[in-house]
């Protein structure tokens, strides 16, 4: 039977369940703010070209920022940086919820507090990257970062986008101030949690003379470790091709598909269906299939699951194609960063983590420009069709990489000997 291997239970422990309760209440407001930001963006302009440029500026500081904020994390005391970040996010948004509740709002307008956000993103990533392994026994990690991705999914996608197209219909403003209120939350979920975040002594984290030299010991920690690089790469390229999907898909799925505001969220929303499916059966996939198989098998998934939505001539079979990406995505996310954080040492997971962030967040915003202007020039089905190959791509060096590397495992993830990748938290 698929499914009859004894899945090993560590407790996951009060801390861990604080700071899954802060993930998912940000998480409502982040669903409202994903649907209502490209909402808000088609309310100004139909050209595919400025539409990616708004995502593009939210995904343009993992270029920026991402290894300092990785150093960062790897100094200072990751819990204060985590509620910071989520306090300054909440201002943020609450002063662009004014000023869309004003009329004074504008693509410029937009694309800076895109920026601003994603800023905090990466920070806030660079410190995150470091809190479940900190937090849960290594024997969970596959069951902590599963549960979190799911339910932040369901809260996200699920109940977040349609509420916030819901929301966005009676007032635009109505989606950015929920997720004001979602970030403070958050923040003060994590300020009251208890222990020590700080992963080096305070003498060490005042010597900021050496921050290229830690910056640099991360990149060439991650650059020796064959698997991991391959899954970067894997991730870079699995990541070019979603964050172009999603900078074009609201335009897919007015014009092309038909749909209404309501319609493009149930779409988004048909992700996070098959992406709770997907986190959820990973510990239970993996122990029967082993990991280097599934993360073939996933890979491989997603080519033809973009495929099938490029080609939809309706909503519901577009929303197929769309919820079997999520569960093929979600289920090589958990594995993959269960996998890193198993093998990254403690005093290097946030310079580790960012850097591979930072190939993660440039195929991003790389596949938002190139989205926007090869559906500018091709038409609004061309990114799935180019997405579709590239991720067939991505699945030959998934494939490659499992047969040439042996894969060491956190004990507890059940992987069977022999057999055979945001939230905004992974």
């Amino acid at each position: 039977m698929l499914f009859d291997r004894e899945i090993p239970r560590t407790r996951l422990g009060s801390r861990f369940n604080r700071v899954w309760a802060s993930v998912t209440v940000s998480s409502l407001g982040d669903g409202m703010k994903f649907v209502a930001l490209p909402l808000l963006a088609a309310q100004l302009t139909s050209d595919p070209r400025q539409i990616a440029m708004v995502s593009l500026a939210e995904q343009l500081p993992w270029l920026l920022l991402g290894l300092p904020s990785g150093v960062l994390a790897d100094r200072f005391d990751r819990r204060r940086i985590l509620w910071l970040v989520d306090a300054a996010r909440a201002l943020l948004v609450g002063m662009l919820a004014v000023a869309v509740a004003a009329g004074i709002v504008a693509i410029p307008l937009l694309t800076l507090v895109a920026f601003l956000l994603g800023c905090g993103q990466t920070l806030y990533s660079g410190a995150w990257a470091g809190m479940v392994p900190a937090l849960v026994a290594p024997g969970a990690l596959t069951r902590a970062n599963a549960r979190l991705q799911a339910s932040s999914l369901i809260i996200d996608t699920l109940a977040g986008t349609p509420l916030g197209a819901v929301l966005f219909g009676i007032a635009a403003a109505l989606p950015f101030i929920v997720d004001s209120l979602s970030f403070a939350t958050a923040a003060v979920l994590v300020f009251i949690l208890r222990g020590n975040f700080e992963p080096r002594s305070q003498a060490a984290s005042k010597m900021w003379t050496t921050l290229r030299r830690d910056t640099t010991e991360g990149i060439r920690w991650l650059w020796r470790q064959h698997l991991l690089r391959r899954l970067c790469l894997t991730s870079g390229i699995t990541n070019l091709v979603s964050g172009g999907l999603i900078a074009i898909l609201v335009l897919y799925a007015r014009q092309t598909l038909g749909l209404s505001n309501l319609g493009f969220a149930l779409l988004v929303a048909s992700f996070a269906l098959g992406g709770v499916a997907g986190a959820t059966s990973t510990p239970r996939l993996t122990a029967h299939f082993g990991a280097p198989r599934l993360l073939k098998l996933t890979t491989a998934g997603t080519a033809i699951a973009a495929a099938i939505a490029g080609t939809a001539t309706s909503g519901p079979i577009a929303g197929m194609g769309i919820a079997a990406y999520g569960t093929a995505n979600l289920a090589w996310n958990v594995t993959a960063v269960s996998l890193r954080q198993s093998l990254v040492p403690a005093e290097l997971l946030g310079r580790v983590a960012m850097a591979y962030q930072m190939v993660i967040g440039s195929g991003t915003a790389l596949g938002a420009v190139a989205a926007g202007f090869t559906a500018h020039a091709f038409g609004l089905r061309a990114p799935f069709y180019a997405g579709a190959v590239l991720l067939f791509a991505a699945s030959l060096i998934s494939t490659r990489s499992s047969e040439k590397t042996g894969l060491p495992f956190p004990s507890g993830t059940a992987v069977t000997s022999g057999a055979g990748h945001t939230t905004r938290s992974s």
